[in-house]
């Protein structure tokens, strides 16, 4: 107890809450004089000794749940099979045979109302980048990654295929009802299990966050686990980065200037010497590519992409020419924020113009806008570069339009933050993957660093 109470301390201290020694000693004392059998009591003495400033009691009231628990954990439904006469099991037992193996393995506990176990709670945790989480405002939607990790899209809609098949083999009206209603009620409850789960572990980092975190960690936390203070930070990181790559590939051009000899040249520099002597000329291999660059700037790639435009408008002396759209639910033409000297007035004039909120993503139809009024921005000296996560929210995501645009240009890579085991539920990745040069996950400030290299380097 005395550890769980230290962690809650550690991390109300995280998440700018003032704790002092002091106040600390006075919150040991009070729940040796309360008492922790009585929970509410328990709580109101840690919530009176450590909170001094009322501002800050919502950040208690949430912290403290995640490290002693609600007082009411998630439940999971009955299993409808009890009720089940052998009939009824044989029509389900045959309904499932149609689904495959690991669909069917997660159907089946739904019904059978099992919780995830520790390990499975784990395995997700590393999968989705939960263990690096430690901003309570990303909960919820930490918790839908590891529920789209589990496919519960595609669950839910395996469900209603099953419920039609038992109705279509007989079984009662009542009795489909009753096991869709207890599927619902579990698929609730491991809903409620995950977000539970999601809380707990971005609390317990939060206890453990160092003070000061260095800029190098911060590189490699995941986009979505960053708090306001930490983008700042790497926002400010980026010219810095910028700057270091700008140098890097301009003295990368310097030394290839010099390739092949070039007959034509060498004679034509020779005529005023009558031939002798020969001065000899040499292609020019300098290659600045031209880049048509796509950006997501919807709520989950938006700092993604903000950063990837921060390193555009500081790497133009490397690049040819540029073209720069932006879309959430349509195309927005925005090269022309980038024609002024300053690169925060001008990612800020696009995310102004295209604010986040709740949209429906649309990639498909702003391939649309593209084909009809910019594909002749595309041609065989292009590098057509696509920044977004591919989810398209079950619309049209316009194949033959990307199809037809990567055969125009030269090559075509892919920015993407989530890991291809990521790819499915209203994913198009695995669709547009194929027709791309290359596809690189960018999931932190390094490894988008790492990509804009390799882009430049050609």
């Amino acid at each position: 107890m005395e550890s769980r109470i230290l962690q809650l301390i550690a991390a109300l201290r995280a998440s700018g809450v003032r704790v002092s020694l002091a106040e600390s000693a006075e919150a040991f004392s009070a729940v040796d004089l309360m008492g922790i059998q009585n929970r509410e009591s328990f709580r109101l003495s840690l919530r009176a000794t450590l909170v001094k400033d009322v501002k800050d009691l919502p950040t208690f009231d949430k912290l403290f749940p995640l490290f002693f628990g609600s007082g009411q954990p998630p439940m999971m439904g009955g299993n409808p099979m009890d009720d089940l006469t052998p009939e009824e099991i044989q029509m389900l037992a045959e309904a499932l045979r149609q689904f495959a193996e690991n669909l069917r393995q997660r159907m089946e506990r739904l019904m059978n109302g099992e919780q995830l176990s520790r390990a499975e709670l784990e395995a997700l945790a590393q999968l989705v980048g939960l263990n690096q989480a430690d901003n309570l405002n990303y909960q919820n939607w930490m918790a839908q990654r590891m529920m789209r990790a589990l496919a519960f899209p595609e669950v839910r809609e395996a469900l209603r295929e099953l419920m039609e098949q038992l109705q279509q083999m007989g079984m009662s009206r009542e009795r489909i009802e009753q096991i869709r209603n207890m599927i619902q009620q579990n698929m609730q409850g491991m809903q409620e299990q995950l977000n539970q789960f999601a809380g707990e572990r971005i609390a317990e980092n939060l206890s453990e966050r160092p003070r000061g975190e260095n800029i190098d960690s911060l590189m490699n936390r995941p986009f979505h686990a960053l708090s306001d203070a930490d983008k700042k930070l790497l926002q400010r990181e980026v010219k810095r980065l910028a700057a270091a790559l700008r140098t890097r590939i301009a003295l990368r051009q310097k030394r290839m200037k010099s390739g092949q000899m070039d007959p034509k040249a060498t004679i034509r520099a020779s005529l005023k010497y009558h031939g002798v002597p020969m001065e000899i000329k040499h292609r020019d291999r300098i290659r600045k590519p031209k880049i048509v660059m796509i950006c997501d700037v919807s709520t989950s790639m938006r700092f993604c992409s903000e950063l990837m435009l921060s390193f555009l408008f500081a790497l133009q002396g490397q690049v040819r020419k540029t073209h720069a759209f932006a879309f959430i639910d349509h195309l927005e033409s925005i090269s022309e924020d980038f024609s002024g000297s300053n690169a925060d007035e001008a990612i800020a004039s696009v995310l102004w113009r295209m604010p986040s909120g709740h949209y429906n993503t649309d990639l498909g139809w702003s391939l649309n806008d593209f084909n009809n009024e910019y594909m002749d921005t595309l041609n065989s000296g292009t590098t057509l570069l696509i920044v977004g996560d591919g989810r398209n929210n079950y619309n049209d995501p316009r194949l033959d339009i990307f199809s037809t645009m990567t055969r125009r240009a030269s090559r075509t890579i892919w920015l993407n933050p989530e890991p291809e085991h990521l790819w499915h539920g209203d994913s198009d990745m695995p669709k547009y993957a194929p027709m791309c040069s290359h596809v690189l996950k960018v999931s932190n400030l390094r490894e988008l660093a790492q990509a804009v290299d390799e882009l430049l380097a050609g």
